[in-house]
């Protein structure tokens, strides 16, 4: 396992964003890599259980990472039953934030502010005493997503680090396949971005925009958690 600084590092927006530049052209595992030299333990990795490949790669570099899941109440039965699949297979340091149950069908009534209520929350309390985290994040998901670095700042001052933000979707399914990475089933249904239930759809072949089946209907088209509203 790598051998953890005591001290971790601090970055002005500036060094983040000439760090970020240089990491344009690394492998997934070298940004990892660096994040877990200079974060770890202070350190988490946020996993939606659409596919285990930032998973896949992190447990490479540093087994014992801190992989934050938030059980929103809403998920569809195949993102638990990959949730348990995945935990088992890479024997993970594990951390499901769960929502208290409530009666309200918040998609419904608040349909605006209902992320913020049991996701945004959530991964607050899951970051408190963290100095860093990781997402999947990846910019062909979308054209809001488009220019997103690869390290940077998140709202919280925290530093965020997608470390496959570059990759195409073509790449995730080709290391999916090459390396047997668990995923969820309803990718195979067209679900391409599988968020909670309610608010999760097919996307239409031939549409690019793979989270074009989140909230449909809407003029929403991010959770918030990585700093979209």
């Amino acid at each position: 396992m790598t051998q953890i600084q005591a001290q971790p590092q601090t970055y002005t927006t500036q060094e983040l964003s000439e760090i970020s530049q240089e990491f344009e052209t690394a492998e997934a595992t070298e940004i990892i890599q660096w994040a877990v030299d200079r974060f770890a333990p202070h350190l988490s990795l946020t996993a939606s259980m659409t596919d285990a490949v930032l998973i896949d790669l992190a447990t490479q570099i540093h087994p014992a990472i801190e992989v934050v899941f938030i059980d929103t109440g809403y998920h569809f039965p195949e993102t638990l039953e990959t949730l348990e699949i995945v935990r088992r297979h890479y024997g993970l340091n594990m951390k499901i934030m769960t929502v208290k149950p409530h009666d309200e069908k918040l998609w419904v009534v608040d349909p605006r502010n209902c992320c913020s209520a049991v996701k945004v929350g959530q991964l607050d309390r899951a970051l408190d005493g963290k100095l860093a985290w990781m997402s999947g994040l990846r910019r062909a998901e979308s054209e809001l997503r488009a220019a997103n670095p690869i390290v940077l700042h998140d709202l919280r001052g925290l530093v965020k680090v997608n470390p496959i933000a570059n990759w195409t979707n073509e790449q995730v399914a080709s290391y999916i396949q090459e390396h047997n990475v668990p995923y969820n089933p309803l990718l195979d249904q067209g679900y391409l971005s599988i968020g909670c239930q309610p608010c999760t759809q097919p996307v239409a072949p031939g549409v690019e925009d793979i989270r074009s089946g989140r909230w449909a209907g809407q003029d929403k088209t991010e959770c918030g958690l990585h700093g979209h509203g």
